[in-house]
Order: C-alpha cells, then structure tokens, then sequence
C-alpha cells in the first residue's frame, strides 16, 4: 500500500505547485520523497514550468520523516529512504540546484525533514504561527537531510545549536525576524504569495539564496569554535549518558571547518550509524509506547463518545489537590476547591497563586491571563456549590476512612453523572468507595507531584468502573496535557507499586555494607533523576512509613522491613523539609551528606539481626544498578501478569513520566528486554537464596525465562482483574 504522494499542478502562470499528501501531518515516507523527486524533475523538463512552490496539504507543510519506517531503518532491512539519498540527491543536488527557483510555503508544522525539504528551496514563506524546528535529537538521532548544515547558515550559529539540541521549534513570527523564513503572510494568502514570490525570483526582483552556501551568517573559525565548545560542554553536563548531542555538534563542525558538502556527507554517515543505536530504538519505542496508552482495549475500541467535562471540583488544597487545580484552570476549565476551614482554604488558593505567579515570573504567561485563569477558581467550605459538577477529584491525605466519608458525602450533594475520582496513590479503590452505591463511576485519578508539572496521570479502574467514565477521563487528560496510562485497581496501582521495591532494595543493601551516598550516586548517574534516599528525603519519611505500611501489609511475602527510617523519623528527621534526612540539607535546599548516618544504619542493622556481607560493601556500579532495578522489573512482572497494567509499554511510559526512569533506556521492561528474562531471573534466584524472599522471582518471570521469551512480548493468557 502506498504511503502518501506528491502531486503537482501547473497554474498559468507557469508555478507548478508540488503539494505533500500524507494525513495527517504530510510525513515523508519512501513514497513521498520518491514523488517529491519525480515531480521536481518533470517541472524542470518542462517548457511551460518557469517555478515551483512546494507546500502541504490540509494546513501542514510536513510533520518530518515517518518515524514508523525507523523500525526497518533500525535493523536494517529498510533500504531507503537512506538519508544519502534523500539530503545530496534530493534535496541537495535536484531542489538546491535546480536552475529554476523554488520558494516553500510553510503552515501548520515543518519539522525535522520538513524543514530540512523547505531550507532547501531558495525562498520560505510562512502563516505566524507554523511551527518550524528539527526536534530529531529527541528520537537519539540527528537531521539527517542537510539540516546540521542549513539551519546555521540561516539563523546563526547559536540559534542553531539551540533549536536542535534542545528539540525546539519556534513560531513563523519568530522564524522570519531569525530569517529562517523570508516573508509572513495570512494562511489565505499563502499560496498566491508563494508563487509570486517564486515568479520574483525567476526575473532576478528578488535574491536566489542556495542555503548551503550561505557564510553572513556564520562567525570566524575561531569565534565558531568556541560557541561549538560551549555547546559541548553544556550537552555533556545535561545528557552526560547521551552520545548523539556530541555527534550533532562534531557534524555542524565539520561543515564549517571543510565546506558544506563534507558536512553533508558526515551527517549521513552520522544518521546511519545513530539510527542502528540502541538510544535511538529505546526514544524511538517510547515514542510509540506514548501514543499508544489512550488505546484500551474493551474500552477505546466501543465506539464511546466522551462527555463534556465543563466544572470540576476539587477536595483538599494541599500540595497534590492545589497543583492539580493549577493545572486544570491553565486548560480553562472552571474549579470549585474545597477546604474543611477558611485558614486550609486561603493556603490552597495560595499555592495555586503561586504556581501561576512563578509561570508569570518565567514570562510564560502574561499579567492579563494570570487574572484571567486564576478568576476560574473558585473556594469553598462546604458542598452546596457541587450540585453541578461534572467531575470531583478527592485529593486529600492517605486516610481510609476520611475517603470513605467524603465519598459517601459526594453521592450525596454530586449530580448521578458526576465522575467521582480519587487521587489516592495507593489505596485500594474498592475499599475507599465501600460506603457508596456508585461503584460504576468511581475512578482512580492519580496524578504525580506537582501535578501541574509532572506529564503523567495514573487512570484506576475498578472491575465496575463504567467504560464511558474511563473514556471521560481520558479526554479530560489529554486536554491538560497529561499522558494517560490506565490501569487496574490494586494496592499502588503501576507506578508506585512496581517502584516499591526500589527504596527497599536500597535499604537492603544499606543494612548489609553499602554506602547509602555510592548508592545514590550511581543511580543518579545511571539516569534517574535522583537516587533512592534523595527520594525519600523529597517526599517525606511521613509518607514513605505511610506507603511502605501498605506494601508491608499486602505483600508480606516479599516486601523488606528495614527499622532505618523509623528510627531517623525519632531523631525528628523527616527529609529535605526539616533539613535533615539521609541529607544535610542549608538554606537553599542542596543536599550534603550526613556523617551521623552511619549510627542509624549500625543501630538498623542490629535490629534487623544483620551483618556486614564484604560482598556488598564493595559492590560494583553494575551490581548496585542490577540489585536496585530488577526487583522493579520483577514487581512489573507481577503486574503485567494480573493484569493490572494491559501492556508492557503502558509499563515503560509510567516509569519514564512517573518516576523519571531515563528515556534513553526505553522504559523499565524495554530496558530489562536488554539483559533478556534468563539473565534477570538468574541474578534474582542468587540473590533470593542468599538474601531470602524479597528477591524471589515471579511466576512470569519464571516463565519467560524457562522459554527465552521477551518480557515485554504480550501475555496470551492473562488473569485479567480489570
């Protein structure tokens, strides 16, 4: 089946217009560019051809290259479009050279290839607001069709750099004052501008500009180089794991140093050998994985239209319910927060406050909307105003029977449509709507903190959880942005339960001989945000005791009890808010470590009955990161078995979005799939017989590795709790 087409139309007044024809955003597969290439070579053969304007359909110039032919790309069994042949015959030597001019007409997206086929007409013309940018470093590869070599010389150095490094696009507006774009119009007006634009050029009115050759814009050798050398170190500092960002550097330099053409045919060889990258597959399947979390299988595929969410409320103003208030009034929908007294309720709308004022302050929102949003907030003391609500979030602390209260009182005072949710991060959903009689709208919706910030929501349901309030919430994540991953109902749902036993296999190893600061440390360089104690420290050992109270509780077998953080908790240590956790922390909240650890753990260890093993006093970077993960990876076995979570990479996505899990690793189970289920479950079995059952490994996991199989591949049968 063919995947999009170029077609072209001759006007008489000689423009042939090459449009792009691929929904939804104009991609360029094979099919395109090889349509792209024939239509430019007929133009050029005809007599009554004098220009050519090249755009897209429906709004969009082009989205960039079809990342769903990377998979062959990746293994090798694609053999083009090979980026060779795309950058130097192409666009290089048919559009670039072509002895009659060509002017781009730009709206909606042009990005990565997209932008790469428009730099290389002679001439740009854009609607305010495209968007304009090559995000490829995004994907662990880099612009692989003459963008290293283009960008640059359009809008300097610097910019440049800017734009690819960090993936960011900018808007026609901001593009044409850079003189990425040569002029701006209406999108109305696009086309006729275009072609009047490319007639200018054909009688010399106004300036043919091969952007490949371009030097005003680049600075002295010297000067380049030292911008160059910034980049890198800055790209070391944020991506120290990350190697493409150097390669995109060392390309652009090379065009600088020995001409264009060189630097064209270093990013191909560049292109070709990141793409077979195991960054490149593991950004490439999140990608994916991401897209694919709001297919529900059973759910999604019932034809449900959602309903209309049009007034929210929210119980609790505290860190979780004001950040998740935030981030429904900055999508516009109006907010009731309540609160049990006037002292609670000022401090909720505070926050909210804040959190808007500090975007204002960053100059993401301007004084006129900050009015605006905060006036769709609303507080109140009691349940009058919740007759017409469409949805309620509860978001107060982890008490059972305080949630089971307040959700006898929204069946009460909410309308019989209201979505009744949860923001609960590990209480059984069942038990919390126990006193209610609405069990089929009764949802978990868990949001990470700050709520306003962090992309991902947890979507619980429960086995009588109606389907349309599963698809309700999904639209309502999409529109404040979040990612979804629905999932089903059980002790810590996904994240926090396939994560629990990442601070326990830490404390394990700490009652055992292993540095708590060496622990952190190389888990911080393995990716993650930060390390396991810096995690407990942020959150509060309050809600660490709390939470790992219920894992302890419901999964006894295999959960490890260390006395460490109760017994610091004594001392008046709670984490970074009392200053003292595993940290020291001063007055601008950086951590230092704590020499005083040592007699906590001493003291936990004694409790525990445990002695310093030599073995994990000196344990390696590579055992510290295999003992503190596959106990994850063994947990989100259990759960892909229950089926708790429907597949492996609603999995990856959760770790990424809800723990910070590195995306250049693929996710938890991609990444796992990299050492394979025999390895994983063999670590585990040694380990378990030493350490005991806290490291036992799962049925599943048993499984896959008695037939080699993948842990990600899917379940054929799955004892479905969903």
């Amino acid at each position: 089946m063919a995947k999009g087409k170029t077609v072209m139309e001759v006007g008489s007044d000689g423009v042939a217009v090459i449009t792009i024809i691929h929904p939804p955003v104009n991609s360029l597969s094979l099919d395109v560019l090889n349509g792209l290439k024939d239509c430019y070579e007929e133009a050029l053969r005809r007599d009554d051809v004098k220009a050519v304007v090249v755009t897209g359909a429906n709004g969009k110039f082009s989205g960039g290259f079809d990342i769903s032919a990377f998979g062959g790309l990746n293994d090798g069994t694609t053999s083009r479009p090979k980026p060779g042949f795309v950058s130097i015959e192409i666009l290089a030597d048919v559009v670039e050279a072509a002895k009659k001019p060509s002017v781009a007409a730009i709206d909606g997206l042009a990005l990565g290839g997209g932008l790469e086929v428009a730099m290389a007409c002679h001439a740009r013309i854009s609607t305010a607001t495209a968007q304009l940018g090559l995000p490829e470093l995004q994907l662990g590869i880099i612009p692989g069709f003459g963008g290293t070599q283009r960008l640059p010389r359009l809008v300097g150095l610097s910019k440049a750099l800017e734009m690819m490094l960090m993936s960011k696009p900018i808007k026609g507006q901001e593009a044409h004052s850079l003189g990425l774009v040569d002029a701006l119009v209406s999108p109305n007006e696009l086309i006729s501008a275009a072609r009047r634009w490319a007639l200018d050029l054909v009688e010399f009115k106004k300036p043919r500009v091969i952007s490949l050759y371009r030097t005003d814009k680049i600075e002295p050798l010297g000067e380049a180089r030292e911008i160059l050398n910034f980049a890198r170190a800055q790209a070391r500092k944020q991506a120290p794991n990350l190697n493409h960002p150097q390669v995109c550097i060392d390309v652009i330099e090379e065009g600088i140093v020995s001409g264009p053409r060189r630097g064209l045919y270093k990013e191909v060889e560049a292109f070709e050998e990141l793409v077979r990258s195991d960054t490149c597959k593991s950004l490439v399947h999140i990608f994916f994985a991401q897209r694919g979390t709001t297919k529900v299988p059973g759910v999604t595929d019932r034809g449900l239209k959602p309903r209309q969410v049009k007034k929210v409320a929210i119980l609790g103003g505290g860190l979780m319910g004001s950040g998740i208030a935030t981030a429904l009034i900055l999508s516009n929908y109006p907010v009731i927060l309540k609160e049990v007294n006037d002292k609670f309720l000022q401090a909720g709308l505070g926050r909210v406050r804040a959190n808007l004022q500090s975007r204002v302050k960053k100059g993401n929102m301007t004084p006129e909307k900050f009015e605006s949003t905060f006036a769709l907030l609303k507080g109140v003391l009691d349940f009058e105003s919740f007759r017409d609500v469409d949805m309620v979030i509860e978001a107060v602390i982890e008490d059972v029977s305080l949630k089971q209260k307040i959700f006898a009182d929204l069946e009460k005072y909410c309308p019989p449509h209201c979505i009744l949710a949860s923001n609960t991060s590990t209480i059984d959903l069942n038990l919390i709507g126990e006193k209610t009689k609405s069990h089929d709208r009764i949802i978990g919706a868990h949001f990470f903190s700050p709520a306003h910030v962090m992309p991902l929501l947890e979507i619980v349901r429960t086995e009588k959880t109606s389907p349309q309030i599963i698809v309700d919430l999904l639209d309502v994540g999409k529109k404040i942005k979040k990612t979804p991953v629905v999932v089903g109902n059980c002790t810590g749902f996904a994240v926090n339960r396939i994560f629990f036993p990442y601070t326990q296999a830490a404390l394990l190893l700490v009652e055992r001989g292993t540095d708590p600061y060496k622990i952190d440390r190389v888990i911080t360089k393995f990716g993650m945000p930060m390390g396991p104690f810096r995690l407990v420290d942020l959150v509060g050992f309050g809600v660490a005791i709390a939470t790992g109270g219920q894992f302890v509780l419901n999964f006894p077998d295999r959960t490890y009890k260390s006395m460490l953080i109760p017994l610091m908790q004594e001392d008046k240590r709670a984490g970074e808010t009392t200053r003292k956790g595993f940290y020291l922390y001063d007055d601008r909240r950086k951590a230092s470590p704590d020499p005083e650890i040592k007699n906590y753990i001493e003291k936990a260890r004694n409790m525990a009955g445990v002695s310093v093993d030599p073995k994990l006093a000196k344990l390696s970077d590579k055992d510290i990161i295999e003992m503190i993960f596959f106990p994850v990876v063994n947990e989100a076995c259990r759960v892909l078995a229950e089926g708790i979570a429907v597949k492996a990479a609603d999995l990856d996505i959760a770790a990424v979005m809800g723990m910070g899990f590195p995306p250049y690793r693929g996710g938890i189970m991609f990444w796992a799939d990299t050492y394979g289920s025999k390895y994983i479950y063999s670590r585990l079995q040694e380990w378990a017989s030493i350490y005991g059952g806290f490291f036992k490994p799962s049925e599943y996991l048993a499984d896959r590795a008695a037939k080699g199989a993948p842990l990600s591949a899917p379940i054929e049968q799955t004892k479905s709790r969903l």
